[in-house]
């Protein structure tokens, strides 16, 4: 039915509570857009089922009405039908193994799919995204995940109040905790084995930023990737201050060949002619949070060979903790061997045996690699998602999918974002057919 829009259930595990749309917004596109909308009840979403229907949305099971279906995360093999549009994150243009059985089906039933991750600007930045969230989360994770070493090692440390993010109502919580970690340190400062405490982020989009703005409540010092070894030789440090470095991408990666110099569109096109430098730095940092985007063509920025050398001499390294937020299992850390889940949250990696010990301890850092933190933060990340979404939601609704793809009249980032249409590849994505 034109106009009407679905709002399915997340259902892909016990912590997802975000909604693609916030009530508020289904308010705005009912009043002025003329749309209907259909929203499956869910006990454990962040909005109430209630807060739907005071906003003309009706609930129930049964959705099948519906021409366009959102969601969040993958949805299972059995749900689709033929001919109907759905939206959300498929984690497929990769050819994540996991998910090839869900895009065959959508194939086999010629389903649309747009998936939020294409959603993009003629300048290819991504429109509609949790990636803020993501790197929030993932900050005050790898916090706790370093407070919880540190006990396990019988170390001081000012950080012991730090939770899990799933145990804040909030994020304003979190960081109000943060604050006050921040304030004891500039008060008291850290002890002499955190001295230099340094933090490196690789990246400096959505997901870095995300991070740094939690780091950034703490008593810190921002110094410039060029300039570090030159500080790390001066001595000159504060037990007062944390220092923090921003990786770009010619900080983690050289030109193979002596003559040549660092060009990112070259690196872009030729990774294979580069080599990762990042390494270098890892031996003065504590902990180090990757957001970067990765994919195999490109280097490892933190190779399992390279932890096995720093992990092999006769005293336990600084560095402790990979908050791998990007979380590409062995990708640009190779030594991400899974992903994990908020209920066990981390593991050790053995670099001698090259496996994965669940907890705290072990013979290698610690590796927090949760594959969905915007999830730790609901309310704030179906806010700032929904935002970003439902301007688009009226010309998807009216969009009459019955003709060829050339002729369907879509906003230009939604139709790059359309991986099939009617169960056929849309021009940019021709490569994903050998995935299947």
């Amino acid at each position: 039915m034109k106009n009407l829009v679905a709002i399915r259930r997340e259902d892909k595990n016990p912590w997802e509570r975000r909604v693609a749309l916030i009530p508020s917004h289904i308010r705005d596109l009912v009043k002025n857009h003329g749309l209907k909308f259909l929203v499956q009840p869910a006990p454990n979403r962040i909005f109430a089922d209630a807060d739907f229907k005071c906003e003309s949305a009706k609930v129930q099971e049964d959705i099948k009405e519906a021409r366009i279906i959102l969601g969040i995360k993958e949805m299972p093999d059995s749900f689709f039908e033929p001919d109907k549009v759905y939206v959300f994150f498929s984690h497929t243009i990769k050819g994540q193994k996991g998910n090839m059985p869900m895009l065959r089906r959508m194939v086999d039933v010629k389903c649309t799919l747009i998936d939020y991750e294409k959603i993009v600007d003629e300048k290819n930045r991504r429109l509609v995204f949790f990636g803020r969230q993501a790197g929030a989360a993932g900050m005050i994770e790898s916090l706790w995940t370093l407070a919880r070493r540190l006990d396990a090692e019988g170390l001081p440390h000012p950080f012991g109040s730090i939770r899990r993010m799933l145990d804040y109502q909030s994020l304003v919580e979190a960081k109000e905790n943060i604050n006050e970690i921040g304030e004891t340190i500039r008060r008291d400062g850290l002890p002499a084995h955190l001295v230099p405490f340094v933090c490196g982020f690789t990246g400096y989009g959505h997901v870095s930023q995300g991070a740094q703005e939690v780091f950034d409540i703490l008593p810190e010092v921002e110094i410039a990737a060029e300039e570090f070894p030159a500080f790390i030789a001066s001595g000159n440090f504060s037990a007062y201050r944390l220092y923090k470095i921003v990786f770009r991408e010619e900080h983690l990666v050289r030109p193979r060949s002596a003559d040549k110099t660092f060009e990112l569109q070259d690196y872009y096109d030729h990774p294979e002619g580069y080599e990762p430098v990042l390494e270098s730095y890892l031996p003065f940092m504590d902990v180090l949070v990757n957001g970067i985007y990765w994919a195999p063509k490109y280097p490892h920025f933190v190779s399992k060979a390279f932890i096995r050398k720093l992990y092999g001499g006769p005293s336990r390294p600084k560095l402790r903790v990979l908050g791998d937020i990007s979380c590409d299992v062995e990708g640009g850390i190779e030594c991400t061997l899974k992903a994990t889940d908020p209920k066990e949250a981390v593991f050790v990696y053995d670099p001698v045996h090259d496996a994965a010990i669940d907890g705290i301890m072990g013979p290698g850092p610690v590796v927090m690699s949760i594959y969905n933190l915007p999830a730790e933060i609901p309310l704030e990340s179906s806010v700032f998602f929904s935002q970003a979404l439902f301007p688009f939601i009226p010309a998807m609704a009216a969009a009459d999918y019955s003709r060829d793809f050339a002729s369907c009249d879509l906003p230009a980032p939604i139709k790059k974002a359309m991986i099939l249409f009617r169960g056929e590849f849309a021009p940019d994505y021709q490569y994903m057919k050998s995935f299947l």
